[in-house]
């Protein structure tokens, strides 16, 4: 069976067991449970530290795994990521006290404060810059504060947490994280069907289906509207004057898209969720 990673806790675990979830796979039902067989689907899914994923993944004891962008590049693994799956995004940047900062340049002979010493440290190494990293496992803004470093080295939204303790961000982005699908082997058995169906989660959340009645002679000015994601469909309908449309639109333009649509002559414009998608 093909052997799945899944961080058991974090800002990344409830919804990676919720994507699979959707994609049918069998879930933990306690969180207690290290390990969940679906031998239906032919999967057996270990429940890890998101930090460990890629060691475990990387060292060919786990087939494939689920975890942040961030933590693979930091973990040194040889795994390789197969796929972004568009939740826990992130950003790392540098910060440092206010005024005493304004470029990479400025880093060098500095300590820097991190979690991630080897993302920081080969973001570094490729830009030229010679700092001595800090490492610490908690939250590092509190680090220039109380001497241990001059700058750091952190995930950043906002930048008010930041700005509390005084300090302002510069410099490059370090890397712009998100939760990605990882395998030591590309191409082992059985992870082309679970990149598919993670996929069809995706798109089912993206996209919706969109179905309107139409006068005929408008199909070319609606489909420019609703082009679908290859090619909308259309049926006849009674009348033989009109045609009935069926496309499939992104969630997130739902409503701009049935206004532009009543406007042009659509009538009985309805949108409908999808479920499930192999695309």
């Amino acid at each position: 069976m093909l052997r799945i990673a899944v961080p058991n806790k974090g800002s990344l675990s409830e919804t990676a067991v919720q994507m699979l979830f959707e994609a049918g796979y069998a879930t933990r039902r306690d969180s207690r449970e290290l390990t969940v067989s679906d031998p239906r689907n032919g999967v057996e899914f270990f429940y890890l530290r998101p930090r460990d994923i890629a060691t475990y993944v990387g060292s060919g004891a786990l087939d494939v795994g689920i975890t942040g962008r961030d933590l693979l590049l930091d973990s040194g693994s040889v795994a390789a990521e197969v796929a972004p799956l568009d939740f826990g995004d992130s950003t790392f940047r540098f910060a440092g006290p206010a005024g005493e900062f304004a470029d990479l340049a400025d880093l060098d002979g500095k300590r820097v404060a991190t979690s991630y010493v080897g993302l920081v440290g080969d973001f570094l190494t490729r830009h030229g810059v010679s700092a001595d990293l800090v490492k610490l496992d908690g939250a590092v803004e509190s680090a220039v504060r109380l001497g241990v470093a001059d700058a750091v080295a952190d995930v950043v939204s906002t930048g008010g947490t930041l700005r509390a303790q005084g300090l302002e961000i510069f410099g490059p982005v370090i890397l712009q994280s998100t939760a990605v699908l990882i395998a030591g082997n590309p191409e082992i058995s059985g992870l082309d069907t679970l990149q598919r169906r993670l996929q069809g989660v995706l798109v089912a959340r993206q996209y919706v289906l969109i179905d309107y009645d139409l006068p005929a002679d408008l199909v070319e000015e609606a489909v420019l509207i609703t082009p679908g994601f290859e090619s909308p469909t259309v049926s006849p309908l009674r009348d033989g004057n009109w045609v009935a449309v069926r496309a499939m639109v992104r969630r997130s333009e739902t409503n701009q898209l049935m206004d532009a649509l009543y406007s042009l002559g659509a009538r009985a414009i309805l949108v409908s969720s999808i479920h499930a998608a192999r695309i």
